[in-house]
């Protein structure tokens, strides 16, 4: 008789580890409408633990259709936009985010003692991602956010109020499609050449004009052109930044630029391209982001969101 029951417990377990295993692949793929609520099911969390239920087999289904759909979508916009290859999905984000410091030679007087924003090329991950970053606001290309939207690219917008005045509707709707806008300055001077007080002027100003038009004051800020001083980080640390990205590659419609003598992508690194069009360049944005997913693509790359790791 006790073997017969340690058998019965052993099948109870075994129930209970399939519904919590399946109840918890239902929770990371979002399924609601567990079955089983309001019904006890004879399986008890452990302390501090919820009480997951197996979704039922109808609920997975769906998931999994679902899925189907979304990859079928993203592969048909892959074909329209011109790709060679669907985008890759970027990982999870990282449940402990990576700790931020300055780049190796990129520090000014006091980085450290007064806990200035740190210049950046590269997030610290071992995952193949790469963020990509696109400055000023010049171009207002309406098939570039149809593309990025169709094809699920994140990317990171660093605004300068003097090219995006005349259309900030455009980066409203950039927005309103998960897209984080960030502050690049009101006109787009070349910072070292300033005072303290023009270059916090010239940061906070644009903090102030993010705020009315976009809802919230950035806590990232990009230099123009990548120049700083030690007033720069000072003024931006008064203005609420906590981070100065700047790029460890650019593309252009025709080329790639490095910083690195290796000409290569790395994990992590930052990408920085422009809002131009045909006035610029020899092609569109949408030509300029063809370019971009082709290569990180290519060598196996994804894009993920730079404030998902900051």
């Amino acid at each position: 008789m006790r073997a017969v029951v340690q058998n019965d417990k052993n099948r109870v377990f075994k129930r209970a580890g399939v519904r919590a295993a399946i109840a918890a692949l239902a929770v990371a793929a979002g399924v609601s409408g567990c079955a089983g609520q309001g019904q006890d099911s004879g399986v008890r969390p452990a302390p501090g633990q919820q009480n997951l239920q197996a979704p039922p087999a109808r609920a997975l289904d769906s998931y999994a259709a679902r899925l189907k759909t979304d990859r079928a979508a993203l592969a048909a916009a892959a074909r329209q936009w011109g790709l060679e290859q669907v985008p890759l999905m970027p990982p999870a984000p990282p449940a402990h985010k990576p700790k931020i410091k300055a780049r190796d030679g990129f520090e000014v007087d006091g980085q450290e003692e007064d806990n200035l924003p740190p210049v950046f090329t590269t997030i610290p991950t071992e995952q193949k991602v790469v963020f990509l970053t696109i400055d000023d606001g010049a171009e207002k290309d309406p098939a570039f956010l149809r593309m990025m939207s169709d094809l699920k690219v994140p990317y990171t917008a660093f605004l300068s109020n003097y090219l995006i005045k005349d259309d900030y509707g455009y980066f409203r709707e950039m927005q309103a499609q998960g897209i984080t806008l960030d502050n690049h300055t009101l006109h787009h001077p070349y910072l070292p050449g300033l005072s303290y007080e023009e270059q916090k002027d010239e940061i906070c100003g644009m903090q102030d004009v993010m705020k009315k038009w976009f809802g919230k004051s950035p806590t990232v800020f990009r230099p123009p052109y990548g120049n700083y001083n030690g007033d720069t980080l000072r003024a931006a640390k008064s203005c609420g930044i906590k981070y100065a990205p700047i790029w460890d590659e650019e593309v252009y419609v025709d080329h790639w630029e490095y910083r690195e003598d290796d000409e290569s992508l790395h994990p992590g690194d930052i990408v920085l391209t422009h809002f131009r069009g045909r006035q610029d360049w020899d092609g569109t944005m949408v030509d300029d982001m063809r370019r971009f997913l082709n290569k990180v693509t290519r060598e196996g790359y994804a894009v993920a969101r730079l404030e998902d790791y900051l």
